[in-house]
């Protein structure tokens, strides 16, 4: 059997050890590496096939964790909730940011105070009605149960949208950018909370009216850092030259670490700090961003598939059977209670069909962030820290089991979903898809053109219009935010709308012939 440490019920400053107990295998960096590789590529591989059941992939790397674990066929012993946590917000980081950098203002911004009010309203009201429900059918006090009811009232993106693509189901009108914009953004409520009744079980005299300065101080701080990082990052993306392509992505990866562990230094949210950020580097104009966005989409899938074989390695699936009853009421209530109730509630100042209501609500899967937020009491040492632990585990499981893998077809029931598969596209098609562009412009930079010597980053270019290639000396170059304008270049520009052009040429100092 391999040990990986064993951190449970020690002192939280302790260096964890690395042991092998196992006649048969020494535990070397190599053998570390070995096992590391071979469970990413089964998950990979198992995720694939997944889509083709509409299983989320969340489960089956969960379920690949716990197989390798200690009361799997694998053997291995973890039992490090120190580890696990910083895997989860390091992970965190990545997928946040990822999420952010791939958020388009333009469909989010018709939704924007929806979304904001389901991750702000619609997370504290499931978070209270859940906890105030294990409060009258358990011995928790109010403020534990509380705690379990903040830790498992954020919803998971990367569960949703993975069967969504999985089954080839699109959304009508605004669903989708209203569920990536909750799911993108509910995050960092939950952990505000989950930290606010954390502190509240530590030191119950306190009282819930003392935590409301510091709940007050995490949002203001973090949403005002996240956007003047936002500004900084673009400066120093654009303004700093470096010598290859490859470190662009490298550097904003610094940059998103600064802006999460500064933020949180000053007392604010650093993971509401990165969501800000990356949506407005998302949507600004960036040297080398597609590189950059590509970049971080593939880190981000990495890190989810860590995450999740890290909290399947860490659970130990017979200390939750005990668990399985009172676990599935919990279930049952925040599915069917709890999360309905507070969608319908925080939408009520919004006009909105009302089976587009029911899906929204039914489209609350508890993923990988609860589990990490459920360490946290694990390493705050409280008395109920495991029972928490596995109930949440449980509850996460049990959601993404149950509503995951019905999405699609309370999707047909509610007639919310765009029927019929769409066809296979050709290499053409997809580089159009990249580019949805469908007017084309071919504008020439005499001699004395204003714009002559600046980088295309540094242009304003309107948003819904790009400079698709440039033509120069009879070559044709493709163009990014570094490229610099020369004289007699034959700009190749594409855009959505006939009157971006006046945006187009405005944006290059010149008239419009």
């Amino acid at each position: 059997m391999l040990i990986f440490g064993n951190f449970r019920g020690k002192d939280n400053n302790e260096i964890p050890e690395f042991r092998n107990d196992s006649p048969s295998m020494n535990l070397t960096i190599e053998n570390i590496i070995l096992i590391g590789s071979v469970l990413l590529f089964i998950s990979i591989i198992a995720g694939k096939t997944s889509y083709r059941f509409g299983i989320p992939t969340l489960l089956l790397f969960l379920t690949i964790g716990m197989l390798a674990g200690s009361d799997g066929i694998g053997g291995i012993y973890f039992d490090n909730p120190q580890v696990a946590q910083f895997i989860g917000v390091v992970s965190l980081n990545f997928i946040l940011f990822s999420g952010g950098l791939d958020t388009s203002w333009q469909s989010v911004k018709p939704v924007l105070k929806v979304g904001i009010a389901l991750s702000t309203v619609g997370v504290v009201l499931t978070a209270i009605g859940l906890g105030y429900f294990v409060y009258l059918i358990t011995d928790f006090t109010l403020y534990e149960s509380l705690l379990l009811g903040a830790i498992v009232s954020s919803t998971d993106a990367a569960a949703v949208f993975s069967i969504l693509r999985g089954k080839n189901l699109a959304l009508k009108e605004n669903l989708r950018p209203t569920l990536e914009l909750e799911s993108g953004s509910n995050d960092p409520m939950a952990y505000v909370l989950t930290i606010a009744f954390l502190s509240l079980v530590q030191f119950p005299d306190k009282g819930i009216v003392s935590v409301i300065p510091m709940f007050l101080m995490q949002m203001a701080i973090g949403g005002i850092a996240g956007f003047l990082f936002g500004k900084l990052s673009k400066i120093v993306i654009n303004r700093i030259r470096l010598d290859f392509e490859g470190l662009y992505p490298v550097l904003a990866i610094a940059l998103m670490f600064i802006t999460f562990s500064s933020t949180n230094a000053i007392g604010g949210n650093g993971f509401l700090a990165i969501y800000i950020c990356s949506v407005f580097l998302g949507n600004t104009n960036l040297i080398h961003k597609k590189t950059i966005m590509k970049m971080f989409d593939g880190l981000a899938w990495l890190m989810q598939i860590v995450l999740f074989l890290t909290l399947g390695l860490l659970v130990y699936p017979s200390e939750i059977v005990p668990y399985i009853g009172i676990g599935l009421l919990i279930s049952v209530f925040l599915i069917l209670v709890a999360r309905p109730l507070a969608v319908f509630v925080s939408l009520i100042p919004f006009k909105m069909k009302l089976r587009r209501r029911f899906y929204i609500s039914w489209v609350g899967l508890r993923g990988a962030v609860p589990i990490v937020f459920a360490t946290y009491p694990l390493l705050a040492g409280i008395d109920k820290a495991n029972v928490i632990f596995n109930i949440v585990f449980f509850v996460s499981i049990t959601s993404v089991l149950f509503q995951g893998t019905t999405l699609s077809i309370v999707a047909k029931w509610l007639n919310v979903g765009l029927r019929g598969k769409p066809k296979p596209l050709s290499p053409t098609d997809e580089l159009l898809a990249e580019n949805p562009k469908t007017i084309m412009e071919e504008i020439h930079l005499n001699e004395g053109a204003s714009v002559v010597g600046l980088k295309i980053v540094d242009l304003n270019f309107p948003k819904n219009a790009i400079i698709a290639m440039v033509e120069r000396n009879g070559n044709y170059l493709t163009p990014n935010g570094s490229t610099e304008l020369y004289t007699n270049d034959k700009l190749v520009v594409l855009m959505d709308k006939p009157e971006i052009l006046d945006e187009v040429y405005e944006s290059l100092k010149m008239d419009r012939p």
